[in-house]
């Protein structure tokens, strides 16, 4: 119940206050696995964040604790290797879970509830250099790159990710071991749609089959500022 009440006082201080568009979420990435004993609060905060229009929340399983005595069926190494693409940018040599990065920029441990929200809202009233719209069409997504402001020299990487709004398994073995959890917006897939140099507009279309819902970012490559996103509506 403590958990939980500081998880809910937490959120309400990060509420939606200026207005920020539906359009423009704060992008928040939790690195998180079904083999860690630490990691289910910031699970469950995950779920909350879920709840709000102003936040697009991932969950990206890590396939590190899998040694331990239960593999992580969401695990991917690509998760993997993005959580140590950020470490090796900002300088850490150490990677943890849980661990939560916004907007690609701050990181924080997953499961602290008060700085997460401090790091929403930091984010959340920060003007964004690039205007994106997604729209869907069939199995297909058309997305509309607009630079705002100059951006000479950049290097952009536009993203497509598909996920599972909601996911409960029951463990077996490891240190979770006979607990049923419940696990937010789980990422089943993570490509690099294009390439942009934020010179000028740039349209695409994207392969974007079956109804999973989709979301599209970018980021700075490699492992820089994510400077838009949106989910496909």
């Amino acid at each position: 119940m403590k958990l939980l009440a500081t998880i809910a006082i937490a959120l309400g201080l990060a509420a939606p206050v200026y207005g920020q568009s539906t359009a423009e979420p704060v992008v928040v990435e939790l690195y998180t696995s079904q083999g860690c004993s630490s990691c289910p609060p910031a699970d469950a905060l995950l779920h909350k964040l879920a709840e709000r229009d102003d936040v697009l929340p991932l969950a990206l399983h890590v396939d590190y604790w899998d040694y331990i005595g239960w593999k992580d069926e969401f695990a991917r190494p690509s998760h993997t290797k993005r959580q140590k693409g950020y470490a090796h940018a900002g300088g850490r040599r150490m990677i943890y879970t849980p661990q939560m990065v916004i907007m690609g920029q701050d990181d924080v441990v997953g499961a602290d509830a008060m700085e997460v929200a401090d790091a929403i809202a930091k984010h959340k009233d920060q003007p964004r250099p690039v205007s994106l719209d997604v729209e869907r069409r069939g199995e297909e997504l058309v997305i509309r790159l607009q630079p705002r402001v100059q951006m000479p020299d950049s290097k952009l990487v536009v993203q497509l990710v598909r996920y599972t709004p909601q996911q409960t398994v029951s463990i077996k073995r490891g240190e979770l071991a006979g607990r049923t959890l419940s696990y937010a917006n789980v990422v089943e897939d993570w490509t690099i749609a294009a390439e942009w140099d934020g010179a000028g507009d740039l349209e695409i279309s994207v392969p974007a089959p079956g109804s999973q819902p989709a979301a599209v970012l970018v980021q700075e490559a490699p492992f820089g500022r994510i400077v838009a996103a949106a989910r496909a509506d």
